[in-house]
């Protein structure tokens, strides 16, 4: 393990917002300008490298990950030693500019490859669960915060909710919200070949987003949803992140790939009718990572769908370690899983 290294990790932040007046769901927060988004933005400490919308939300591929803007819900996720939690305040009130208010309120993320090098308040959880406590408004009056541990004492996956008291209907979806879940996977441990299809030639010549195509394509990530639209990016001279759009579906990809603290995540929004187990697989086929997690939030599951993902890696020489399941305010629940491989290759 390296003594220091860029932070693969990401935190994760997703806002929901409501509003009295149904013209403002058409596009809502999608109003927020450019110059807004840079500023909040900036007190994160990152920046927009390429964005892409559709007629259901915008997806932005940042320096440190992504930022999907929908029109009554923001979800950002940076990795290295961003200011995530920042971006709470200005969102709120640009949000409230196009007459929304925020009703929920979720902080998610696995535990950092470099703890040490984090700034406050990311050096303890509980200092992030206060500072969520200290900004957030006093209507989100439903707050729970839980970590929630594996089989290693190295890995646990860290989750904080907040929501008010009125029951909003989520506008985003075009299918039963029952049925939706949002999965996060995280590996780390890359085969190293793989992770070497992630690196650029010196001098390529070429921008980050030609390049970005070219190893969206090599890799296979184009397979994982052929009907998604790819806005990819590669870094110089290394590292990768693409956005994928299937209507009102997001996917993303991040990809650390430097040798003794690889990195890569995968997450995406599905149906429980979706074909989970093809996702899986291909996710697994392009990075063959040693540690895997994956979490998943929903408003119900079953331990068929549970038992379908297990049999989906198994078979690619992960076998599931550790399980952990919590319920959170509104009804979700959390399920959090951890693979290692079988055989490790010396």
């Amino acid at each position: 393990m390296a003594v220091s290294g860029f932070e693969g990790f990401e935190k994760r932040l997703e806002l929901h917002f409501f509003g009295d007046d149904p013209i403002t769901f058409q596009l809502g927060l999608r109003k927020i300008d450019f110059e807004s988004i840079q500023q909040v933005l900036e007190a994160v400490q990152c920046t927009v490298v390429s964005a892409v919308g559709n007629s259901y939300f915008d997806a932005y591929v940042l320096s440190e990950s992504s930022l999907f803007v929908y029109p009554t819900k923001i979800i950002i996720k940076t990795c290295g030693t961003t200011q995530l939690l920042k971006s709470i305040l200005p969102l709120i009130h640009y949000a409230n500019q196009t007459g929304l208010t925020l009703c929920s309120c979720r902080y998610t993320r696995g535990s950092f490859i470099f703890p040490n090098a984090q700034p406050f308040p990311y050096t303890s959880f509980n200092d992030e669960v206060t500072y969520l406590e200290d900004t957030i408004p006093s209507n989100l009056c439903h707050r729970k915060a839980s970590i929630m541990p594996s089989k290693s004492s190295s890995h646990s996956w860290h989750v904080f909710t907040a929501h008010s008291s009125i029951t909003h209907h989520n506008h985003s979806h075009t299918h039963s919200d029952i049925d939706i879940f949002t999965m996060e996977i995280c590996m780390t441990e890359l085969d190293p070949i793989l992770a070497r299809k992630f690196f650029r030639p010196p001098g390529d010549g070429k921008t980050g987003d030609s390049a970005g195509k070219e190893m969206t394509e090599l890799t296979g990530i184009n397979e994982i949803n052929p009907n998604a639209f790819i806005c990819d990016f590669a870094f110089d001279p290394c590292g990768y992140s693409m956005n994928g759009m299937d209507d009102d579906w997001y996917s993303t990809i991040h990809v650390t790939p430097e040798d003794g603290f690889s990195y890569a995540s995968f997450e995406c929004v599905g149906s429980v009718n979706d074909n989970i187990v093809h996702v899986l697989r291909k996710v697994v086929q392009i990075f063959r990572p040693g540690t895997m997690s994956i979490s998943m939030t929903c408003s119900n599951y079953s331990n068929e769908m549970l038992k379908k993902m297990v049999n989906a890696v198994e078979p690619l020489g992960l076998k599931c370690r550790s399980r952990a399941v919590d319920r959170f305010p509104a009804a979700d629940m959390v399920v959090f899983q951890t693979f290692t491989a079988r055989r490790r290759n010396v």
